[in-house]
């Protein structure tokens, strides 16, 4: 079974976030492999394990995103792919359509993929991937078995579960509770170090990146205004009722 999976780096979640002239500064940040693509990263290696075949993390992105490559292949997954083209643009359409490019040229069963990124919680990547690629998808999974060319996923609905019956090749986003992540051991660590990471451009995929214009632009990036301290209120309940609607008529204007 081979087994696609699709890879981001994201901000480590302890990391502070600190805009400079409209744009978020990556000086000495740490950057870590996408919570939710850790999930699919290890469903990949679970179905490798039980079904051998191999497991191919893709990524789209610049060089330093090698460190998160790494990361998976010393997990247990066996090749990366990394497009890193400063001509592209950044955004889902943009990269969907690198990602299909890439997939067009591999020999897949099932592709894996994050639900969403921590750092814009987008959600679209994986879905448009497969509707450019017209294969079937599932998303936020909790759930995955497969049995001869069906597979059956249970998927998380809003508090609830759905479960959906549905054939290879697909594509599959990853919710937290999926799995559990392993950690690389010393051997896998050692190991990936002399696995390949192939390196493609625009050109090598045969695209174009004046037909890849992003669909969408940033116009301004803030963070959100700082809470102000609270009001206690005191004296007799009757008045502390009259006052509070006093203060959410005038101040707050929200009565």
């Amino acid at each position: 079974m081979n087994i696609l999976v699709i890879l981001k780096e994201t901000f480590d979640t302890e990391e502070k976030i600190t805009i400079q002239n409209g744009q978020i500064s990556e000086d000495g940040v740490e950057f870590v492999i996408n919570p939710y693509d850790e999930y699919a990263v290890e469903e990949a290696i679970k179905l490798k394990e039980e079904f051998g075949g191999e497991v191919i993390v893709v990524t789209v992105g610049p060089s330093r995103v090698e460190s998160a490559l790494r990361t998976a292949l010393a997990m247990g997954a066996d090749n990366a792919v990394i497009v890193d083209d400063e001509s592209l643009s950044v955004d889902e359409f943009t990269i969907s359509q690198v990602l299909a490019a890439i997939a067009r040229k591999q020999s897949f069963d099932i592709i894996l993929a994050g639900n969403m990124s921590v750092d814009n919680g987008a959600g679209q990547v994986g879905p448009r991937l497969a509707e450019e690629l017209k294969i079937p998808h599932v998303t936020t999974i909790t759930n995955l078995s497969i049995k001869d060319t069906k597979a059956t996923v249970i998927r998380d609905v809003e508090g609830d579960s759905e479960v959906i019956e549905i054939s290879l090749p697909f594509l599959a986003t990853a919710q937290q509770g999926l799995n559990e992540p392993r950690y690389p051991s010393l051997p896998g660590i050692m190991k990936a170090k002399k696995k390949l990471i192939e390196r493609l451009s625009a050109e090598d995929l045969g695209l174009n990146p004046s037909d890849l214009k992003a669909k969408t632009q940033i116009i301004d990036q803030y963070l959100p205004p700082k809470k102000e301290a609270g009001r206690i209120l005191s004296g007799e309940l009757d008045g502390q009722i009259k006052e509070l609607v006093h203060l959410l008529r005038t101040e707050a204007k929200v009565v």
